[in-house]
């Protein structure tokens, strides 16, 4: 009998859930002081961002269908094994991986309604080995799996809503921290779907790099540049205003991550999804 597979979310950043309550808090906040933006104004505003955002993934995907190519385990049986087994050790649900021809080493997911598209940047084929795709493509998968996706275009919906520049600066800023939050507990799941804490930071490094670095040095060269990364005020200003974590965050919250026992619990727990 085939052993039962199973599905877990635990790997979810634990401040992810406290910064989507606060977030959601504060934008609920904003809206109902500011008299710029009645109850049933915002209402309508957000079911409007929505449908908007609907009609915006579907024909990005209609796009993509053009001009990307579709993983098949025909035309690229190596990347449709490690889409296969992250999806295993992960259970994101119904998906569809892209690969978009492009330099740059970039991924993400997009999708309100099943399957949730992955795309992956023809770029990140030629830089990273296969440990470090499965970070990658399971970094994807755990956005998806934790309902990034379709709460991403609720919250910005809600973050979004006409108000006085400061209500606006206000929500934009909760939304960010919310996205940042999102990213760490998509590096769990990356991670959690290499099983590999070294090729999870090297994926990272290597993200921070770009495709002209080829040699070892190129990489020391680049790490020793993230490392610097929280070192100054401006760079500490530039990540409030960003979607993403600085990288050395994100290293640093990985490695921590790493010697826990809730790390290792999943790690086991989702390898027998492999295994049985």
């Amino acid at each position: 009998m085939m052993a039962r597979k199973i599905k877990t979310t635990a790997y979810r950043n634990p401040y992810e859930a406290l910064v989507l309550l606060l977030t959601l808090f504060l934008v609920a906040g904003v809206i109902f002081f500011t008299v710029t933006a009645t109850a049933c104004l915002s209402g309508v505003f957000i079911l409007g961002f929505v449908l908007f955002s609907f009609y915006i993934s579907r024909s990005h995907h209609q796009s993509l269908v053009k001009t990307a190519r579709r993983v098949t385990q025909d035309n690229a049986p190596g990347l449709s094994k490690i889409i296969q087994d992250t999806g295993a050790r992960l259970q994101p649900g119904e998906l569809q991986v892209f690969v978009a021809p492009s330099r740059a080493l970039n991924a993400y997911t997009f999708g309100l309604s099943s399957p949730k598209i992955v795309v992956l940047y023809s770029g990140l084929l030629g830089v990273m080995d296969e440990d470090e795709l499965a970070f990658i493509v399971g970094h994807e998968q755990g956005h998806v799996a934790l309902g990034h996706t379709w709460l991403n275009s609720l919250v910005g919906g809600m973050a979004g809503i006409p108000a006085s520049w400061s209500a606006g600066l206000v929500m934009t800023a909760a939304f960010l921290w919310w996205n940042r939050s999102c990213e760490i507990s998509a590096d769990r799941a990356g991670l959690l779907a290499c099983g590999n804490p070294e090729k999870a930071v090297s994926a990272l490094v290597k993200l921070g790099a770009g495709p002209g670095a080829s040699t070892s040095r190129d990489l020391q060269e680049a790490y020793r540049e993230i490392d610097a990364q929280d070192d100054t005020f401006m760079g500490n200003l530039g990540e409030s205003l960003a979607t993403h974590p600085m990288l050395i965050k994100r290293i640093e919250a990985l490695r921590k991550y790493v010697r826990s026992a809730e790390y290792s619990r999943l790690q086991d727990l989702v390898d027998k999804n492999i295994t049985g």
